[in-house]
C-alpha cells in the first residue's frame, strides 16, 4: 500500500504541460514611493536629532570662534562700514562652519562608509535626503548666529533693531552653503579630500566675509563675489545702517536664494551620481 499523501498523488497525476501552461500568480505590488514633503520632513527630523547630539560642542566652537574674531578685530576697527562688515561676516561664519564645513565632512563620511547605500534602498526621493540634511544643519546654526550678531552689535555699538533680518539671512545663506557643502562631500573621491574642501570653504568664508571689502585687492574682491555667503553678509551689514536700503537688502537676499537653489540642485545631482556607483 502506498504511503504517499493524497496531495502528492493529485499533483503527480497532473500533466506537466498543464502545470507549465498554468497562469502565474500576480506579483505583489511594491509599496508606493514616498512623496517629497513627508520624506523631507522625516529626514529633517532625523538629521536634526542626530546633529543636536553630535554637533553641539562644535556649535560652541563655531560661536566662540566668531566672537573671538570680533574681539580681535575690535582693536583694529573702530566703527563705520568696517564694523558692520566684521559683525555680519562673523555671524554668517557660524553658518559656514556648520552648514558648509561639517556637512561636507558628513556626506564625505557617508559616501566612504557606505551610508549612501542605506539611503538608496529607501523609497524616498533623492532631493529629500539632500534637502533634509541641509535644512537640519542650517537650522542648527540659528542659536550661534543670533548670539554672535547680538554680541558683535554690542561690542561695536551697532543698532539691534533690525536683527530680525536674521530670520531670512540664516535660512538663505544656510541653504546656499549647505548645498555647496553637500556637493563637495558627495563629489570628492575620498573622505579626506571632502574634509579638506570643507575646511577650505570655511576659511574662504572667514577671510572673504569678515575682512572689510574696501581693503581687499581687486582679484580678491572678485573671488568674494563668487562666494555664496557674501550676499548674506552684505544683506545683514546693510541693516546696521540708520536708514537701511531695503531694496538692496532684498536684492542681496534674492541672489542668495538663487544661489541656494542652484547649489542644492547640484547637491541633489551629486547624490544621485554617488548613490548609483
Amino acid at each position: 500500500m502506498s504511503t504517499l499523501p493524497a496531495e502528492a498523488l493529485t499533483a503527480a497525476a497532473v500533466p506537466v504541460d498543464v502545470v507549465r501552461d498554468a497562469p502565474e500568480a500576480p506579483a505583489a505590488p511594491l509599496a508606493p514611493r514616498a512623496r517629497l514633503l513627508p520624506a523631507l520632513g522625516a529626514v529633517y527630523r532625523a538629521q536634526l536629532s542626530r546633529a543636536r547630539v553630535a554637533r553641539i560642542p562644535l556649535l560652541f566652537v563655531a560661536t566662540f570662534q566668531s566672537i573671538g574674531i570680533m574681539i580681535l578685530m575690535r582693536g583694529v576697527v573702530d566703527g563705520g562700514s568696517e564694523a558692520r562688515s566684521v559683525v555680519a561676516g562673523s555671524a554668517v561664519l557660524v553658518v559656514a562652519f556648520v552648514a558648509l564645513n561639517l556637512l561636507a565632512q558628513y556626506f564625505g563620511q557617508l559616501r566612504a562608509g557606505g551610508g549612501l547605500d542605506h539611503y538608496a534602498t529607501l523609497p524616498v526621493p533623492p532631493a529629500s535626503v539632500v534637502l533634509g540634511a541641509a535644512g537640519a544643519y542650517a537650522s542648527f546654526t540659528v542659536p550661534g548666529t543670533v548670539v554672535t550678531a547680538v554680541v558683535g552689535s554690542v561690542l561695536f555699538g551697532l543698532p539691534l533693531g533690525h536683527l530680525w533680518i536674521l530670520a531670512a539671512v540664516v535660512p538663505l545663506s544656510g541653504a546656499a552653503l549647505a548645498g555647496l557643502g553637500a556637493a563637495l562631500g558627495l563629489l570628492a573621491p575620498r573622505q579626506e579630500l571632502a574634509t579638506l574642501l570643507g575646511q577650505l570653504g570655511m576659511s574662504a568664508a572667514l577671510l572673504l566675509g569678515v575682512l572689510p571689502a574696501d581693503r581687499m585687492p581687486a582679484p580678491i574682491a572678485w573671488a568674494r563675489d563668487l562666494l555664496p555667503s557674501t550676499y548674506g553678509v552684505e544683506a545683514l551689514a546693510r541693516t546696521f545702517d540708520a536708514h537701511p536700503d531695503w531694496t538692496a537688502v532684498c536684492l542681496d537676499l534674492g541672489v542668495c536664494a538663487a544661489v541656494g537653489v542652484g547649489s542644492l540642485a547640484v547637491a541633489t545631482w551629486a547624490y544621485r551620481r554617488a548613490a548609483v556607483r
